[in-house]
């Protein structure tokens, strides 16, 4: 699927507000019918799947469809796969070509722990979610949160390698939910902003916002972020009930006034810089939106802030 350059910048000159809401009227409509699929399928399993590369809105994906699913009397509870990850073993840990270690190999996960904790939740038992911390790069199960699904509950795990084989091919009932910014916006026939730039550029506004981290820091991860995708996540893209498209057609015209400066002001010498200037230029094609006309609950939120919803 495709956007239209000049049908975006038509309906910003003409109605913006009315834009936005068609938008994410259009995006409520592809939550309401994920949450009809993962109805249909719990008679057989009350565990989802949910898998996508970075930058993709997994998370506010999520707490919409499990906002939908309460609507309907079924009760969600998310769960990170983040927190299933191994304590880092130096001398055993996945490395990339360039030796350092692999943070995106799904070797990084206990895929053995998560395996028994889906069994145990499908025969109703009680299982105790592990805690990562991040900073120590180890799990401390000692600070882990039990959890037991009731009647009409579902649990979400929400991790980039959700659909590996060692996970979904264990647990071939559950619903598996892949989900991607995925649109490209062409002018004509000619490509002006690819997919994969919108979830760039959603995780430079977000990384430099909400973690810290400056956009040169961002692009340096970038590439190996791009490898481990086309090594561990796109491949199993297939196995996915669902395909969820979180990209939205406003969302170029928004992130120009955050990502631009922030773009603009990269050195020259940096390794990257020919991509960066093909990107920065793009965003000319687009009139801009005013951030504030984004509604508290836009998808959009997670990236630029100010929204209604609680990230952890």
């Amino acid at each position: 699927m495709a956007y239209q350059l000049q049908e975006i910048n038509r309906r910003i000159n003409s109605d913006v507000k009315e834009f936005l809401a068609e938008c994410d009227e259009n995006y409520a409509q592809r939550v309401s019918l994920t949450a009809d699929k993962i109805l249909a399928n719990l008679e057989n399993s009350p565990i989802v799947l949910l898998s996508g590369p970075s930058g993709s809105g997994k998370t506010t994906t999520a707490l919409k469809i499990a906002e939908e699913l309460h609507r309907r009397g079924i009760n969600t509870r998310a769960v990170a796969m983040d927190n299933y990850f191994l304590t880092v073993n130096p001398k055993t840990a996945p490395r990339t070509p360039e030796g350092d270690i692999d943070y995106e190999s799904p070797k990084c996960l206990d895929m053995e722990l998560l395996d028994r904790h889906f069994t145990a939740l499908a025969n109703g038992e009680e299982i105790i979610i592990p805690k990562y911390e991040f900073a120590r790069h180890m799990r401390n199960d000692s600070r882990g949160t039990p959890l037991k699904l009731g009647k009409n509950e579902i649990a979400v795990f929400e991790g980039i390698h959700a659909l590996n084989d060692e996970i979904a091919d264990r647990h071939p009932q559950a619903t598996k939910l892949y989900i991607s910014a995925r649109s490209n916006v062409n002018e004509g026939a000619t490509l002006r902003f690819k997919g994969t730039w919108m979830r760039l550029t959603r995780r430079a506004v977000r990384d430099f916002n909400f973690r810290g981290t400056d956009v040169e820091d961002t692009l340096d991860m970038w590439a190996n972020v791009r490898r481990g995708e086309k090594l561990y996540i796109s491949p199993y893209k297939h196995k996915a009930n669902i395909i969820f498209d979180s990209s939205l057609p406003y969302e170029v015209s928004v992130m120009k006034s955050y990502a631009l400066p922030l773009l603009q002001a990269v050195p020259e010498e940096n390794v990257r810089r020919s991509e960066l200037l093909d990107l920065v230029n793009a965003f000319q094609y687009f009139e801009g939106i005013d951030p504030e006309l984004v509604p508290k609950d836009s998808l959009l939120r997670e990236f630029i802030g100010g929204g209604s919803y609680q990230y952890s």
